[in-house]
């Protein structure tokens, strides 16, 4: 294989993003990560200034300038640059410059490691919790049985008509706790995997959320159509995004919001991390109310099970839907502050099918 060619795919598969311009600051070629990063291709952006598409501030600009005429390399780190389409990003750069080459920036995003960090820690959180739950039922359930089993049996003993109101009362707590650690544990098969369509999905939720609200939520769609189907359980699906649009619901109905609306986003996203693995292509799924947020003190924890800022809320609904999309192999993230809380589902285009999360 020609050297150019092994040079040419090493920089393909980098994470860092590095870009080549020439002596007037112009792009002459960027690798996938920098496309992913400026949000546009190399096609687009070859041969224009590199200011026309990230925001510099001057001193970045004259550091860049300087490099050039003084032939020093230089590293700058935490520098905060906008796209040309207002996306901000955290990060740490280094320039290097050679007479031949031209001008070279390496790019690492901080946010990307930033957010590989708390989507571990999420992930390890619940992984944790579920495992603390699975073992609490199993102690629960064993002594729920012989209760229940014994109140059966006391009743038939009873002669006394009256006394089966006590007996059944402890046969209906028996059953009500067997099935609130049933809840606790979330769905118990396997996702059935089938080839679904995330729209389908979703115009499924929009028709029970219009049935539920009696029309009195504003719906908004803003799908992206090029999304293909993937592998994935129809009605475990629909259940998780119906847990979390049903909290947004509930929540702004307390908080008697005015105008409530719910936007529900499609986009295709690419090269994306979940966790500790890394997928080409990735169906991200936004939830966004404009309700009154969800307090700063509960945000931390609000997917473990029992954790609810609502005085009628169970604090199951989320628990289950993260347990859910963690099955897809995905995870669930949460933004929020008054007016706008956004609950983003990520979910891998291609799995690997080992659904035993």
């Amino acid at each position: 294989m020609p050297m150019k060619s092994i040079h040419q795919q090493l920089l393909d598969n980098l994470t860092t993003s590095v870009i080549l311009l020439n002596d007037q600051l112009f792009i002459q070629y960027m690798n996938p990560a920098a496309e992913m990063l400026l949000q546009a291709s190399l096609r687009r952006l070859q041969g224009k200034a590199i200011q026309d598409w990230l925001v510099f501030n001057e001193d970045d600009l004259i550091l860049l300038r300087d490099a050039l005429k003084t032939m020093h390399p230089y590293s700058k780190r935490e520098a905060r640059l906008m796209n040309a389409m207002g996306q901000e990003s955290l990060i740490d750069y280094s320039v290097n410059v050679s007479p031949n080459i031209g001008l070279m920036l390496e790019i690492q995003a901080r946010d990307r490691l930033m957010r590989i960090e708390r989507e571990e820690e999420l992930l390890t959180r619940h992984a944790t919790a579920r495992s603390l739950v699975r073992g609490l039922a199993h102690e629960i359930k064993n002594p729920l049985g012989g209760i229940r089993g014994a109140a059966q049996l006391l009743e038939r003993e009873l002669a006394d008509e009256e006394l089966h109101d006590y007996t059944r009362v402890i046969i209906d707590e028996a059953d009500r706790l067997r099935n609130l650690v049933d809840r606790l544990l979330g769905p118990h098969k396997l996702p059935k995997l089938e080839s679904v369509n995330v729209h389908a999905i979703l115009e499924r939720v929009c028709s029970l959320v219009r049935a539920e609200s009696e029309e009195r939520i504003q719906l908004t769609r803003d799908y992206d159509p090029s999304i293909p189907e993937f592998s994935g359980d129809k009605e475990q699906l629909i259940q998780a995004i119906l847990n979390i649009v049903r909290n947004a619901m509930q929540a702004m109905h307390e908080s008697a919001t005015e105008q409530p609306s719910i936007t529900l986003r499609t986009r295709a996203l690419r090269q994306m991390t979940l966790g500790t693995e890394r997928h080409r292509l990735v169906c991200s799924i936004e939830i966004i109310d404009n309700g009154p947020g969800i307090p700063e003190e509960l945000l931390s924890s609000i997917f473990y099970p029992m954790v609810t800022g609502r005085a009628e809320g169970s604090g199951l609904g989320l628990s289950i839907a993260q347990s859910i999309i963690n099955r897809h192999q995905g995870l669930i993230e949460c933004t929020t502050e008054p007016g706008n809380t956004r609950f983003q589902l990520l979910i891998p285009l291609e799995q690997s099918h080992e659904n035993n999360r």
